[in-house]
């Protein structure tokens, strides 16, 4: 199972994907995560990505994909994986395809969590007063100014994925406003109907 989560910072990508990695045990790749762990591998293509972030420059979209492409051929990997916060621009989707397409590989689904935007601001409004009431200190990314600017990058550069993937026939939509437990529902539902090929 081969999938990607798609979906505006606070849609629930991340509570969805623990609980898919939870039931199907196939891993969630952050390239965040798997940049930082090939950096300190020392793999080929870490050693390129450390050597561009020492440069203070933005690592490339080929460098990107060769770790993604280094990281599902890892064991916890064979069975699939989830990608969630990649890809970002339609021409990494586009660089994706090919990697995978060179391992003889596809996506089964791109799942798009959709959400009303005004009220995940004030979600995140909320979230951030009650913060300040208990006496601790706000996380950054539940600071609305933040988010907001977070949700115009989404917009901007990784919203049009969703007419890439719709073209593709890969993308599926849930509701992500709706409580937690109904969209894990849904979300299963979908999954496993993508498993049988449905």
């Amino acid at each position: 199972m081969r999938i990607i989560l798609l979906g505006p910072p606070g849609a629930g990508k991340g509570t969805q994907s623990t609980r898919i990695v939870e039931r199907y045990g196939v891993p969630q790749l952050s390239t965040g995560d798997m940049l930082r762990a090939a950096v300190a591998a020392g793999t080929p293509v870490g050693l390129q990505a450390k050597a561009v972030m020492d440069a203070g420059a933005l690592v490339s979209d080929e460098i990107v994909v060769g770790i993604v492409a280094d990281r599902i051929e890892e064991a916890d990997a064979k069975a699939g994986f989830i990608l969630d916060g990649f890809p970002r621009t339609v021409a990494q989707a586009e660089a994706l395809d090919r990697m995978l397409a060179g391992k003889g590989l596809r996506l089964d689904a791109v799942i798009e969590f959709t959400v009303d935007e005004s009220i995940l601001v004030d979600r995140i409004m909320k979230r951030a007063q009650e913060t300040i009431a208990r006496g601790e200190p706000v996380r950054k990314d539940d600071n609305p100014e933040v988010f907001k600017t977070r949700l115009a990058a989404y917009k901007e550069q990784t919203a049009p994925l969703s007419g890439y993937y719709a073209g593709t026939g890969l993308l599926r939509a849930i509701d992500g406003m709706r409580p937690i437990d109904d969209v894990t529902t849904e979300l299963v539902d979908l999954l496993e109907r993508v498993r049988v090929g449905a």
